[in-house]
């Protein structure tokens, strides 16, 4: 019965070593739970605010928000009129201290 148990618990814990391990070695964000929640709020927003609009010339828009509020974008849009209003939407959102655009002009083929 004791082998068993003693079995046991080392299966258990060389599954569960592993596990612990990498939960430990997360993103540098995450290191901060109420920021990182912060900034994935930021970023939500900006994404519904796009949808909202319906802007049918954004090609591929990625946004990510950085623990200081900053705003990357990247991807392409089909027309620079696109792009602007895409960078106004993020900038007029709560709590955004700056955008980076780094969005790209491409008409379709």
């Amino acid at each position: 019965m004791k082998t068993k148990f003693v079995m046991t618990c080392l299966v258990v814990g060389t599954l569960i070593g592993p596990v612990v391990a990498a939960a430990a070695d997360g993103d540098a964000d995450r290191s901060q739970p109420k920021e990182f929640v912060k900034d994935s709020a930021i970023t939500t927003k900006i994404k519904a605010k796009l949808a909202a609009e319906h802007l049918n010339s954004l090609g591929n828009i990625h946004i990510d928000t950085d623990k200081n509020g900053v705003v990357s974008m990247t991807g392409t849009a089909r027309t620079q009129a696109a792009a602007d209003q895409a960078v106004a939407i993020a900038r007029q959102t709560e709590h955004v201290k700056s955008v980076d655009s780094h969005i790209v002009i491409k008409a379709d083929d």
